[in-house]
C-alpha cells in the first residue's frame, strides 16, 4: 500500500478560509508522491508540491505556514493515529501510548519510504523542530499528566521524578524502534511488548504497602 493511501492526519485549525479536507488530502498525497519518486526533502518547493497536487501555491499557504509545517502533517498522515486512551488506569493509558510507538516502529521497518522520511526529517533542523513542537512535546505533556494522575490516585509513588519515570517507560521502546537496526529479529517489536515494558517498570514504582504485624 502506498503511504498516500494512509489515513489523513488529525484535524488542524483552519488558516484563512474554512478548510477543505479534499484539498488538504490532495496536497499531502502530492508530497507523498514526490517522496515516493525519490525527490529529497530539500528539493520539495511549495511550487513543485502545488503543481503535483493540482492546486495553487496560495491554496497551500492558506493552510500551512510553510514547507516545514506541511511536512509535519505528511509525517503524521504516515504514522499510526494517536491512540484513544482507555482511561481505566494509569497502566492501561501508558500501554496504549507505548503501543502507538511500537506500531510506528513496525511500520518504519516495513516501509522503506517511511524510514527515509524520518531520516530526512531529522537531518532538517527546521522540520525536526516543527515536528517536536507539534507532535513530540504535546505527547510528552500527555505522558507526564498520566503519570501525575497515577501519583494522585495511588498507582505510583509520590516521591518519583515524573520526567525521569517517563523517560524510563518510553526509553526501551524508542531503543528498539530507533536505535536497533531493522535487520534484527522481528520479535524485538512483537505484540505484547508494550505491556511487558509498562508492567516491568511499574512493579518497582508502585507504592509499597506497609505490612501489619
Amino acid at each position: 500500500m502506498s503511504l498516500a493511501d494512509s489515513p489523513a492526519p488529525p484535524g488542524v485549525p483552519a488558516r484563512g478560509r474554512p478548510r477543505s479536507e479534499a484539498v488538504e488530502r490532495a496536497v499531502i498525497e502530492g508530497v507523498m508522491k514526490l517522496l515516493e519518486d525519490g525527490v529529497p526533502l530539500a528539493e520539495l518547493s511549495i511550487e513543485r508540491i502545488a503543481r503535483t497536487a493540482g492546486v495553487g501555491k496560495a491554496t497551500i499557504y492558506r493552510r500551512w505556514n510553510g514547507k516545514e509545517e506541511l511536512f509535519v502533517d505528511v509525517v503524521r498522515a504516515a504514522e499510526p493515529p494517536d491512540p484513544e486512551l482507555p482511561g481505566t488506569s494509569m497502566r492501561d493509558d501508558l500501554v496504549a501510548l507505548l503501543e502507538q510507538l511500537r506500531q510506528r516502529g513496525v511500520m518504519t521497518r516495513t516501509s522503506v519510504l517511511l524510514h527515509n522520511v524520518f531520516a530526512q526529517m531529522k537531518s532538517s533542523p527546521k522540520v525536526w523542530a516543527a515536528y517536536h513542537a507539534s507532535v513530540v512535546r504535546p505527547r510528552r505533556r500527555l505522558q507526564i499528566e498520566i503519570l501525575r494522575r497515577g501519583q494522585q490516585n495511588g498507582e505510583l509513588r509520590e516521591d518519583l521524578d515524573l520526567e525521569l519515570v517517563n523517560d524510563l517507560i518510553v526509553g526501551p521502546m524508542l531503543l528498539r524502534t530507533v536505535m536497533r537496526p531493522a535487520v534484527e529479529e522481528e520479535t524485538d517489536l512483537s505484540e505484547g511488548l508494550s505491556e511487558r515494558i509498562v508492567d516491568t517498570l511499574l512493579e518497582g514504582l508502585r507504592p509499597v504497602k506497609s505490612s501489619t504485624t
